[in-house]
């Protein structure tokens, strides 16, 4: 029976690890998972949970190292400190555990700072990218924002290493805030709010501000070997609230095989785009599973599956998506299996 340890990853990590379990060639795991909350939903799938300790990245490290000495993992799926862990990917080769993160150093890194990725793709002509500025000071920011006013665009930021919708905030000078104050949350913020906000301190960390895209929002769930070569691509959108749908869009499918082509990205990664004016931009590549990619797998496809027995040496075909299909969610109380 092989062994299939998660770290520090999102709820959804709860999908993936059954994903694994229910495989389709019958093969047996058993699935770790550990994280610094005892109650998080990802320990819920995991055949053994614990909780692990908040770290830098070289203790880290070694955590994960003893970590799987210890339990004897066969495949190490890393959400957290992924780079350290790559950078250290030989020792945990020796004890005979096997990682799914990209081994390319230098492009892992880009691919973790946006405006470093952004200024690598931005030569190969493979898709287009919002217009953006790089900002430090709150005057930066100020004149950033005039001149993508001045180019036609709306505006918005994120933190260059911000994951998700973490940080995403929406520039608008025209709402009405005592209707924003009394509704539900939103992401507006006015530029005079922004300015005071980030002049409260001299500097601060790497900020983007962009063009605010506002056409249909694409995540492209990939599947490769550990060679990089794509196996799979399928195109799921945000439509309206919790519908999403997986859509044969084949300029994105393409999209997906130039990258291939280019970065030979191993494993699960994703590729997200958003539209305007019916140019597919870049907002960014995961280098994991995504947060949606059990969604994606309503497709046919085994996502996390066909990643572990690629990189346990089995042969994946490439596969065939099954596209048209319209999904969404509820939620479902559980009771919580807490340990002993």
């Amino acid at each position: 029976m092989k062994k299939v340890w998660f770290n520090r990853w999102f709820s959804v990590a709860y999908h993936y690890m059954n994903s694994i379990r229910n495989n389709e060639d019958g093969v047996q795991f058993k699935m770790y998972a550990t994280h610094p909350d005892r109650t998080h939903m990802a320990l819920q799938a995991a055949d053994y949970a614990d909780t692990e300790p908040v770290l830098g990245d070289d203790d880290y490290v070694e955590f994960a190292l003893d970590f799987c000495k210890k339990h004897g993992i066969d495949v190490f799926i890393p959400r957290l400190h992924m780079y350290a862990i790559a950078k250290h990917i030989d020792l945990f080769e020796k004890v005979g555990t096997k990682v799914t993160v990209c081994r390319d150093l230098e492009l892992l890194e880009n691919l973790l700072e946006k405006q470093k990725f952004y200024e690598a793709i931005r030569e190969t002509n493979i898709i287009s990218i919002p217009d953006y500025h790089v900002v430090n000071t709150a005057d930066e920011f100020i004149t950033a924002y005039e001149a993508l006013v001045s180019a036609g665009h709306q505006v918005c930021m994120k933190p260059t290493n911000a994951e998700g919708g973490m940080g995403f905030r929406i520039i608008s000078n025209g709402r009405d805030t005592l209707s924003d104050l009394f509704g539900t949350v939103t992401p507006y913020l006015s530029t005079e709010q922004v300015y005071k906000t980030l002049s409260s301190v001299d500097r601060f960390e790497d900020l983007m501000v962009m063009e605010l895209l506002n056409g249909f929002e694409y995540s492209i769930d990939c599947l490769a070997s550990a060679s990089g070569e794509l196996l799979a691509a399928v195109p799921r959108r945000k439509a309206d609230g919790r519908l999403r749908l997986l859509e044969e869009v084949p300029e994105l499918t393409e999209i997906a095989h130039q990258v291939a082509a280019t970065y030979k990205i191993p494993f699960n990664y994703n590729i997200q785009v958003k539209y305007n004016q019916g140019v597919p931009k870049l907002l960014e590549i995961n280098p994991r599973m995504s947060g949606g990619l059990h969604v994606t797998c309503l497709s046919g496809i085994n996502f996390p599956y066909l990643a572990v027995k690629s990189i346990l040496g089995g042969h994946v075909d490439n596969q065939k998506p099954n596209y048209g299909i319209l999904a969404s969610h509820i939620e479902k109380y559980v009771i919580m299996d807490l340990g002993e």
